[in-house]
């Protein structure tokens, strides 16, 4: 005869949750092999040969290579992943002010030293107005200090 079998008669709910933390810990395994991995091709301070050997070791006897390169090297893993993670948010910072300025100062910069050079006397208040009314409509930089319009003005 053939009887009926009801899986969740048949596996228990202590067996459920053993093999979801087997499952689990065999993930968890998995991320530490690739986090040394990376750590390994990441360290500048190790030569080509050093970096060949844990690969190798880390490759042909995995948990042992693992743990070992973890308790030798594992302490300095977490400063290399944070180093490398300031640079690439000083990168990323750098990239952003640098496109964000689009290589030109701002119309409010450029109104603060129009205003300075008015202020000296460089240029007259006709002058100070049509070199502003360029930079609020964005068709140009503000003149030069020292520099003479086209009216020959100074």
């Amino acid at each position: 005869m053939s009887a009926q079998t009801y899986l969740a008669y048949d596996y228990p709910l202590l067996s459920v949750f053993w093999s979801m933390f087997l499952f689990f810990l065999w993930i968890m395994w998995f991320v530490l092999l690739f986090r040394v991995v990376v750590d390994i091709f990441r360290d500048d301070a190790m030569s080509g040969w050093a970096k060949a050997g844990w690969l190798v070791f880390t490759i042909v006897l995995p948990f042992l290579g693992v743990f070992v390169y973890v308790i030798a090297r594992g302490k300095n893993m977490g400063h290399r992943e944070a180093r490398q993670a300031r640079a690439q948010q000083e990168e990323f910072n750098t990239y952003i002010r640098q496109t964000a300025a689009g290589g030109r100062s701002s119309s409010v910069d450029e109104l603060a030293k129009l205003s300075e050079i008015r202020a000296r006397g460089d240029i007259t208040d006709e002058e100070f107005r049509r070199a502003k009314d360029l930079v609020l409509t964005g068709h140009g930089p503000a003149e030069p200090a020292g520099s003479t319009s086209a009216t020959g003005h100074r």
